[in-house]
């Protein structure tokens, strides 16, 4: 009866959500919304994970050498290893949002229903992050503290260890020092002690040595709890694969054709797509989408660009630091973007922990928010290196260095970095086209409503000086190419995602008021390239010619099982975007880019409603007849005035 009476108990907290990115509602269940994690398992001592990290990972996406180490599934975390022998204390290791929380209520539920973890009659939680702990206890006390109601002493629970598991989740929370003297550890579960000394009793096992300890926390925190630690096995969670990232959306949306559409837009943004890998990440995305299909029937009107997803990720993680200082923060953020940049523009993505204290980023409250940190294993004889939780987050911060206000007073400790903007731009545009990402992010942040947010949500000031840079080396890297009298064209996909990534409307009629020529050859459009393009395109009064010779418009990925009807055309966007009021287009050529029939019908709305179109071209295309008459009921329109088709 009391196990049973400790398994409800322990049912009804697991089914609270109190996980940063667990959808809220109480209609659906646990299981319904839960998506398998993938995460590495190897005892600290005995195997080196293939890369030879613990806290380092880029995400399922960089760990395919780790394949005989990966498991996908709840159980593995007390199952045998290759040898036979059965953890008795598993550290859970993930930076935040990672799932770790998820994971530990995951084990809660299972062993709650009878379903797994069998072999324990009693599972006691935890939360270091969010319950008040008492200043003085024995492990009775919290036994009792941490499962009211049971109807029997807690003492007497305690004499069958090896059938008793306690759970410590976001340990690193607790903040107490981990070096103890020996001597003043408890042996008894019933003695009174300093909250520490009974906790650190449970850590080296002169308590209830039989018992079996899951502890979850972040990278950073791992260095000082290792040494208190025996036979421990450690498994990092590395986040979502492709097929999770997939099956995530779809638990989240109750309806099937939102979840397709919503994955359908994160998988056509590359970044965007990269960055769901962490789950809180694919949270965001999905919480950012749910809100704009309110009313709508597709996402194809979405202005969320991937910085503002990156910024709701910010906001969500740090929502629980203190708010009492912003300057504090401000200041870390500065030297945190000062690291990003230099490690961007020296190709590097692992940092020692020298540089990290030189900087000032040893902060226990902060740095487990950004870094992840890799300790070495026993024989190494190096110090703890760090990285970003994901390469995308660290070309964030690296533009966010530009733009980040310092109010004169901060210098790179890192080799005295300048925040030169142009020196980033002329050095992309000559040979450096790795700083891609960066320099999209830079156009995000810089935008009003990113400066906006970022001061609202988290405190931080960025500055709007750079936006003029940025208008001059937009118009500067085109016009550079041409001869006086030539038309000026813009043969460059990555302009558009510029100004998409920034989104405003009068930016983009300035960077794009001096061009007449959209000119773009063999290039496959992805669903985000064409919303880029299509965006531009509405505010381009100029533009007189659009060539996209060659190009594919994708939609979808090819393997996914959609009805076809429930799509636009492939050259929707585009044909939208050109009947916009003030267009000049003149003259469209489409040669070679494989549309067919279903494209027809687009074309024939654009020759009826832009009365300046003359010129059309349309080779290599498979329009059939029916195509074909769909164009002719086009030509015939009163306001067609097109004088040649190809």
């Amino acid at each position: 009866e009391h196990r049973r009476d400790s398994r409800e108990h322990m049912v009804r907290e697991s089914h609270q959500d109190r996980e940063l990115g667990t959808c809220p509602r109480e209609s659906l269940s646990f299981h319904s919304r839960f998506t398998t994690l993938t995460i590495t398992r190897e005892p600290w001592s005995k195997h080196g994970a293939k890369d030879g990290a613990v806290g380092t990972s880029q995400g399922c996406a960089n760990t395919s050498d780790r394949a005989a180490t990966t498991t996908t599934i709840t159980t593995a975390l007390f199952e045998p290893d290759r040898d036979g022998q059965i953890p008795q204390v598993v550290v859970l290791v993930g930076a935040p949002g990672m799932g770790k929380t998820t994971m530990v209520r995951k084990v809660m539920v299972e062993w709650g229903e009878g379903t797994l973890h069998t072999q324990f009659d009693f599972v006691f939680c935890i939360d270091c992050k969010a319950i008040l702990l008492p200043m003085e206890a024995s492990v009775a006390d919290l036994v009792s503290q941490f499962c009211p109601g049971l109807r029997v002493p807690a003492g007497k629970i305690l004499d069958d260890q090896k059938k008793i598991l306690f759970i410590f989740d976001g340990f690193e929370a607790l903040r107490f020092s981990l070096v103890q003297p020996k001597a003043e550890l408890s042996s008894d579960p019933r003695e009174v002690k300093p909250l520490e000394l009974t906790l650190m009793s449970l850590l080296k096992k002169t308590v209830l040595p039989k018992a079996s300890l899951l502890i979850t926390m972040r990278p950073a925190a791992l260095g000082s709890l290792r040494q208190c630690l025996k036979g421990e096995y450690y498994m990092e969670i590395l986040g979502f694969s492709a097929a999770r990232r997939k099956e995530y959306f779809h638990r989240y949306f109750e309806n099937p054709n939102k979840a397709d559409m919503a994955f359908r837009f994160a998988k056509g943004n590359k970044v965007l797509y990269s960055l769901c890998v962490i789950p809180v990440m694919s949270w965001t995305t999905c919480t950012v989408l749910e809100q704009e299909l309110c009313g709508k029937k597709n996402l194809l009107e979405c202005s969320k660009t991937t910085t503002g997803m990156i910024m709701f990720y910010l906001s969500q993680i740090l929502k629980h630091r203190s708010r009492n200082n912003p300057q504090v923060l401000q200041q870390f953020l500065l030297q945190l973007c000062s690291l990003a940049a230099e490690g961007i523009w020296k190709h590097k993505v692992l940092f020692e922990e020298k540089e990290i204290k030189d900087c000032g980023l040893d902060q226990a409250g902060l740095l487990p928010f950004f870094l992840n940190e890799r300790i070495p294993r026993e024989g190494e004889d190096h110090e703890s290196v760090y990285a970003f939780t994901h390469l995308h987050l660290q070309e964030f911060f690296a533009a966010m260095f530009y733009v980040l206000e310092d109010d004169g007073e901060m210098a790179s400790s890192l080799g005295k970095l300048e925040k030169d903007v142009n020196k980033l731009l002329e050095s992309y545009n000559k040979s450096r086209k790795d700083l891609n990402i960066t320099v999209r992010f830079l156009f995000g942040l810089v935008s009003q409503k990113s400066i906006e947010y970022m001061y609202k949500t988290i405190g931080c000031r960025i500055s709007p000086r750079a936006k003029e840079e940025l208008l001059e080396w937009l118009q500067g890297r085109h016009r550079g190419l041409y001869h006086p009298g030539q038309a000026l064209k813009i043969s460059e996909m990555d302009t558009f995602h510029f100004l998409f990534e920034m989104n405003e409307k009068s930016f983009t009629q300035s960077a794009l008021g001096d061009f007449t020529d959209l000119d773009l050859k063999d290039t496959k459009l992805t669903l985000h390239d064409q919303m880029a393009l299509s965006f531009c395109i509405q505010h381009w009064a100029g533009l007189g010619c659009v060539t996209l010779q060659g190009c594919s418009f994708q939609w979808q990925d090819p393997e996914a099982e959609l009805d076809r009807e429930e799509l636009p055309c492939p050259i929707h966007l585009l044909c939208r975007a050109l009947r916009h009021r003030d267009s000049a287009l003149q003259v469209l050529r489409l040669q070679w880019c494989q549309l067919s029939e279903s494209c027809c019908a687009e074309l024939a709305v654009l020759l009826a409603q832009h009365p300046g179109l003359a010129r059309l071209e349309l080779a290599d295309s498979s329009l059939g007849d029916s195509g074909v008459r769909l164009l002719c009921e086009g030509l015939r329109a009163p306001g067609c005035c097109l004088r040649i088709l190809r």
